[in-house]
């Protein structure tokens, strides 16, 4: 799989497409006014502790509060402990990484673990999203190019996606010896660390060298004790350390052999990747070019025509059929049309291949609008049970390309298939949109007769409660057409009834939904 990044600067956002195989898979947008948080680690205090949702609320000088679960609390950090010596548990991402995983430990009550005031060390799993604030976790990880480190976790984890079993053992007994080898050194054995530190063997370390494991340890080392120093001088709440900015970040999560170019159409920030690069991955440093081409970087592959499209609800597939994707605050659901698909043999195989091709589509879709949380599909009816298994194993097949954590059921009772994916940043569609002021977000407005009813009974409810010689109506001009026409007969009676005369205005800038009776 050839792959290629484009990289469009200007003062006010960034933006980052991933191109595979020619086709735009992946788009990510951060803005100067709203840089994402995931990454980032703070020094926080506890403001608030609700023991009837096992959380608290801290204060790391966001505008809200951010929220923090007692799964997230590592045990050095419970306030209670500080006398007694604690063995840290496995982080979250080791126990997914670990092909055999112990039992997680049973959590105390979250009023035995932190108090209003407390000073707590914490990282964001999650960037604000809608009205809800971030997302902490106590269990600090900090990402090189190979490893992930995760302090005083003590195990060493390997990416599932590496499937080789020796490969597996390889970097795992490489790592655990780096690691044993690092914390015998007098940096580290001269600190008050009692547990180990653990790592994640990230995906692009399949086949990667002692030496290059060994770099990265170091690397992460040197980060860890630069933020533990500055945790201890900085006074709560405070960011200690700044997660990479966007292209940089992208780079590093890139794959070395399957990348082709990365063109950046900004002079400065091509030489920061550069300079980047070079120190940490070397073998990405060719790849990098400055675009200083006439036509926009976004236009060569059709990317800002991608934009547009995944802000629609409907995806066409290629043999005729679509998707409709709707994104609400629970969920986003996905539904599965032939439209002008009509098949050359029978009902049942044109069915099974648009599911087929949908497929691919809904793998493309979810990762280029990053669509996050729980995500239900429905695929068009099979009979056919081989065909609904081929269906899902194609399915999985598809998302397995996805950076992103995803998880996919069998298919319900109803015919649904349920699937989950790790949300760590807005959509595409939240960063670039907000509702629409006329219909709040709904995707429905009322129609002119609606609020043409609704108008009537307002008049009815002005005359009866207070003495007015005449009554006003404002409202939109396709309202007060409505009622000129179609509506004329029922404001005459209306007016007949409750005997006093009825003024119409229109206001060009209300919306339709907008009016008022006014007394007179």
């Amino acid at each position: 799989m050839s792959c290629e990044l484009l990289v469009n600067v200007t003062l006010q956002e960034t933006r980052v497409a991933v191109i595979e195989n020619g086709a735009v898979h992946e788009i990510q947008v951060e803005r100067a006014q709203s840089l994402g948080l995931v990454g980032n680690i703070y020094k926080g205090r506890v403001c608030r502790v609700l023991p009837g949702m096992q959380a608290a609320f801290v204060e790391i000088g966001l505008s809200r509060a951010a929220f923090l679960h007692a799964s997230g609390i590592a045990p050095s950090q419970y306030h209670h402990t500080a006398d007694r010596e604690t063995s840290a548990p496995t982080h979250a991402d080791i126990a997914a990484a670990e092909s055999q995983s112990a039992a997680p430990p049973a959590i105390p009550n979250i009023s035995e673990l932190l108090h209003e005031g407390q000073e707590i060390l914490v990282q964001v799993i999650k960037d604000p999203l809608g009205s809800k604030g971030a997302r902490l976790t106590g269990h600090i990880s900090v990402p090189a190019r190979y490893l992930v480190l995760v302090p005083a976790a003590g195990s060493v984890g390997v990416s599932q996606k590496i499937d080789d079993e020796s490969e597996r053992t390889r970097l795992r007994e490489t790592v655990r010896g780096l690691a044993r080898a690092a914390a015998a050194s007098p940096q580290v054995t001269s600190g008050a660390s009692v547990v180990a530190d653990g790592y994640i063997v990230r995906t692009a370390a399949e086949g990667v060298s002692e030496a290059l494991l060994s770099k990265d340890i170091e690397f992460l080392q040197r980060v860890w004790s630069r933020l533990q120093v500055c945790a201890a001088q900085a006074k709560a709440p405070a960011m200690v350390h700044e997660d990479l900015p966007l292209v940089l970040r992208t780079i590093r999560e890139l794959s070395g052999d399957t990348v082709e170019r990365i063109r950046i159409d900004s002079r400065e920030t091509a030489r920061k990747a550069i300079d980047f690069t070079r120190d940490y991955i070397p073998d990405l440093t060719a790849h990098i070019e400055h675009y200083d081409g006439e036509r926009p970087i976004f236009d060569l592959y059709g990317v800002e025509d991608e934009i547009q499209k995944a802000l629609g609800r409907k995806a066409q597939l290629k043999s005729g059929g679509h998707l409709v994707i709707d994104q609400t605050e629970a969920m986003t659901t996905i539904d599965v049309n032939t439209g002008a698909y009509v098949g050359h043999r029978n009902l049942e195989e044109t069915i099974f291949k648009t599911n087929l091709e949908a497929t691919q589509a809904i793998a493309r879709q979810v990762r280029l609008r990053n669509l996050g949380g729980i995500i239900i599909i429905d695929f068009i009816d099979m009979d056919n049970e081989e065909h609904r298994r081929q269906v899902l194993r194609a399915l999985e097949k598809s998302l397995h390309k996805d950076p992103a954590k995803t998880n996919v059921s069998s298919v319900s009772a109803l015919g649904l298939v349920q699937m989950t994916r790790k949300r760590t940043r807005e959509s595409l569609e939240h960063v670039l949109c907000e509702p629409c002021p006329t219909c709040s977000g709904r995707g429905m407005i009322k129609s002119p007769e609606t609020v043409c009813f609704e108008i009537f009974r307002e008049i009815l409810r002005e005359a009866r409660q207070f003495d007015a010689k005449r009554l006003l109506v404002l409202a939109s001009q396709e309202v007060i057409e409505q009622l000129l026409d179609e509506e004329s007969a029922g404001l005459a009676e209306l007016e007949a009834f409750i005997g006093k005369p009825i003024t119409l205005q229109a206001e060009s800038l209300y919306p339709r939904e907008q009016y008022d009776v006014v007394l007179m």
